[in-house]
């Protein structure tokens, strides 16, 4: 379950924020800023993509604080423009070099040691970043394939077909199979 969805925010913070209220925007950064930078780094994968997806997040709810409608659904509206962040950088010809999103799915490295392999975090950047954004987005945040499609451009059968290859590379990860034996289990072998 996204660790957006119980996160509430006071509708005055919210409304001083609207205002420009430099306490309650950093109220909003305290309460957000975590969830935000998990979610980013899930997507994305690298530490300091993440980061940097993080803080043009909390740029642009900053600047776009103005047109916060509802107070019960700031933290949806945050996601949103973190997602959004991190499609950029997925698509950015500047960031292809180090994530590209129509790259086939990377063969992972050596079998990592006994107390690794129940690391999701290590299991994750075993994934290609459309996989692990797909997986990211329908297991945690609840987006549907048809949601994720458009969100990446793409059908919905591609986030279908991305999600069960990430899910059997996946499953091959955390039963101890080899890396030989992750690839052929997601058939790039």
């Amino acid at each position: 379950m996204s660790k957006f969805s119980g996160i509430a925010i006071e509708a005055d913070i919210v409304a001083r924020a609207k205002r420009g209220d430099r306490t309650a925007l950093e109220s909003l950064y305290r309460a957000l800023a975590g969830p935000v930078h998990g979610l980013t780094a899930r997507i994305l994968g690298d530490r300091q993509l993440a980061a940097e997806a993080t803080q043009d997040t909390f740029l642009d709810v900053i600047e776009n604080a103005a047109s916060l409608s509802d107070a019960g659904a700031v933290g949806w509206w945050v996601r949103r423009i973190a997602v959004n962040q991190c499609l950029r950088r997925l698509r950015s010809p500047w960031h292809r070099r180090r994530v590209w999103l129509d790259s086939p799915v990377e063969e992972a490295g050596d079998t990592p040691r006994p107390d690794q392999r129940r690391d999701l975090e290590n299991a994750l950047a075993t994934l290609s970043a459309p996989s692990r954004f797909v997986v990211w987005m329908h297991d945690v945040e609840g987006y549907t394939h048809k949601e994720i499609g458009e969100l990446l451009g793409k059908t919905e059968s591609f986030s279908k077909s991305q999600l069960a290859r990430a899910h059997a590379r996946l499953l091959g990860y955390f039963e101890g199979g080899s890396a030989d034996e992750r690839a052929r289990h997601n058939g790039t072998h």
